[in-house]
């Protein structure tokens, strides 16, 4: 069936119910989308017909994506990772088509199908590794800064791949007249739109922006997308490229993150559906006939890619386990690749059946990287001797710095709020360490002076040498929820009675967080509509001191820890308005309490604001505590006579 509405529900259908699946196991949606194709395709249930307007529109899947990576094209970012870039990730790329050239001459074959397959085989998936790395907080790490470096490289090798690619179906002389020809184009269309375009976008982006009509810039960002696009296309060269160019010339304006945010819609739709596309090309029954065929191709993918992007890592300077956790992140097939693919097959010299071989393969080699990818620590252990050395060493300076700290706070992230919590720590006496996986920032951190080392958080060794048993409280300082939930697991399976603090980006990761063991969550957007709401109430005329008394009453509501106050010797009589104050009661062996459960001790007027539980990850509520036990603090909130009727009760009944 081809009706248009019946098409559109159906991979719309599909597509939310696998992105959901392969979202709660924590893999890319790209995935899903490859599924999605592979079942409602043409080849396997044939809900959807594949047809040549589907492909086109998918193709600004990729349109957006090049734009996103020409967005992210920064010359100065070029020029620091240049031998990275430049030397590892050419020497990657290049490397891959020479092989395959040479295979294909060896076997009697046509060169030109080895040097397309070749570059087919030589991308990696910049969307799978770059997230995952993104997700485990190694985007700065040493491996992450060579896996980001050969992916740059790879993205710009597209552009002049989809130049070569449809050229290579001519003859001989006719390959470097189209390809000299397109490469002039390429020049010419270049050099205008670099030199005439940085002139003419930033103030044709200031006159847009001066409607403050947030529908006309994302209509301008259209325009300006496709328009190039569009461009390049007349000149014949790919609609990948004008868009690329595109993203260089607004990246260069102060609009770059605005544009950013306005088209990262239209780009993951559409890439959504580029995949989709993708798996409909898929031939389910070809690939199962040919399955031992496709299984040996996968392998040897995987395996020859792996060892020769290790090589060339160990051959750049890299320690041994950082080669090889670089070489399992890039062992995989990418996005790029399925375009070239496409390209490919459309020129017919390279034969359908290896070209459906190939395609399974490819997707084998995606699906399994996520896997990987997680695993590459502990292959990385068992391959590399080097890393138990390099490993303790590094543990070996997070526990010198640790080692004379007791009751220290353990600082998991050292960028602007880790450094302004470590400030305001030091300014108290209050000892800590921290920890971060940016070394620049560690190395310029140490030389001034603080006490921060570079570790991973999310590795159970690393917060050992950082002294978790002996710490006072744990604060996690950056936003991504996910890697947080790992760090809380190691946490508190080592110290189970640890505060834990964790920041999250908004209030919808409160309660997975909480549910994980952190003490308190606090929200980046509740705290910025706090703050923007008292400065508006102090500019309105209320007085100071009034606002911060709303201020809180809003915080107590929403903080458990800061229902209420523990009260000191220290504390004026009368500071505080309220008179009701917090209180910690531990249950010894005598307690009268134990065995009971605390709706059965009538408490009076004191209410039971938690029971800390040794063993437990979380503070227990009174319905959720069941009989008290030996070792249980039971935290109670009210006035002093009620605190102290409940305690009497509580111990001596």
């Amino acid at each position: 069936m081809h009706d248009p509405l019946y098409v559109a529900l159906i991979l719309l259908a599909s597509a939310v119910a696998v992105v959901v699946m392969f979202r709660s196991l924590s893999m890319p949606a790209i995935l899903g989308y490859l599924l999605v194709g592979t079942l409602v395709g043409p080849n396997a249930l044939g809900l959807v017909a594949a047809t040549e307007d589907q492909r086109y529109l998918a193709e600004f899947g990729v349109v957006f994506l090049m734009f996103s990576v020409g967005l992210e094209f920064s010359l100065p970012q070029l020029n620091a990772m240049r031998r990275t870039v430049f030397l590892f990730g050419g020497a990657q790329v290049g490397l891959v088509i020479a092989v395959f050239v040479a295979l294909a001459m060896s076997l009697g074959l046509s060169w030109r199908g080895g040097l397309v397959v070749g570059g087919v085989i030589a991308m990696s998936s910049t969307a799978i590794v770059s997230k995952m790395l993104a997700e485990r907080s190694q985007l700065h790490s040493p491996h992450g800064r060579q896996i980001m470096g050969v992916l740059l490289f790879q993205d710009l090798a597209v552009i002049p791949l989809l130049v070569l690619v449809p050229a290579m179906g001519l003859s001989g002389t006719a390959i470097a007249g189209a390809v000299v020809m397109a490469l002039l184009k390429a020049a010419v269309v270049l050099a205008i739109v670099l030199f005439v375009g940085q002139r003419l976008m930033r103030p044709l982006f200031n006159l847009v922006a001066r409607q403050k009509s947030g529908e006309l810039f994302v209509l301008f960002v259209l325009l300006v997308t496709l328009g190039l696009a569009w461009v390049t296309e007349q000149a014949g060269l790919s609609l990948a490229l004008g868009a690329f160019l595109a993203g260089m010339l607004i990246s260069e304006t102060e609009y770059r993150f605005q544009v950013e945010q306005d088209i990262k819609p239209f780009r993951d739709v559409l890439l959504g559906l580029f995949f989709v596309t993708v798996g409909m090309m898929l031939d389910l029954g070809l690939v199962l006939r040919e399955l031992v065929a496709v299984l040996a191709l996968f392998a040897a993918l995987m395996a020859g890619k792996f060892a020769l992007i290790a090589a060339l890592s160990r051959a750049f300077g890299a320690t041994p386990g950082t080669a090889l956790r670089v070489g399992l992140a890039l062992a995989q097939a990418g996005e790029f690749g399925f375009v070239l693919l496409s390209l490919t097959s459309a020129a017919g010299f390279v034969p359908e059946r290896f070209l459906q071989v190939l395609l399974a393969a490819m997707i084998l080699s995606m699906l399994a990287t996520p896997f990987l990818i997680q695993a590459s620590d502990r292959i990385v252990m068992r391959l590399s001797r080097s890393e138990w050395m390099l490993r303790s060493l590094a543990l070996h300076r997070v526990a010198v710095e640790s080692i004379e700290a007791e009751r220290h706070v353990i600082i998991l992230g050292y960028g602007r709020n880790g450094q302004r919590l470590a400030r305001l720590l030091a300014a108290e006496g209050v000892r800590y360490v921290a920890l971060d996986l940016d070394p620049e920032r560690v190395r310029e951190a140490a030389a001034a002076g603080d006490t921060v080392v570079f570790a991973d958080s999310a590795r159970r060794e690393a917060l050992i040498a950082a002294g978790i048993a002996r710490a006072a409280a744990v604060v996690i300082t950056f936003a991504d929820a996910n890697a947080a939930l790992r760090v809380l697991a190691h946490v508190h399976e080592l110290n189970a009675h640890v505060p834990v603090v964790v920041r999250a980006r908004d209030e919808a990761d409160i309660e997975r967080l909480g549910a994980a063991g952190a003490s308190e969550v606090v929200p980046e957007a509740f705290e910025s509509g706090v703050m923007l709401a008292s400065h508006t109430l102090v500019w309105l005329g209320m007085p100071l001191s009034r606002v911060m008394r709303r201020v809180a009453q809003v915080r107590e509501e929403h903080y458990a820890l800061l229902r209420g106050l523990f009260r000191g010797e220290s504390d004026e009589p009368g500071a505080d308005a309220a008179p009701a104050r917090l209180h910690s009661v531990s249950l010894d062996a005598q307690a009268h309490a134990l065995g009971r459960a605390l709706a059965e001790l009538r408490l009076g007027a004191a209410q039971v604001r938690a029971v800390r539980r040794r063993g437990v990850r979380m503070n227990l509520t009174a319905s959720d505590a069941g009989p008290l036990q030996p070792g249980d603090v039971v935290v109670l909130l009210g006035q002093p006579d009620a605190l102290a009727a409940a305690e009497d009760r509580l111990l001596r009944g």
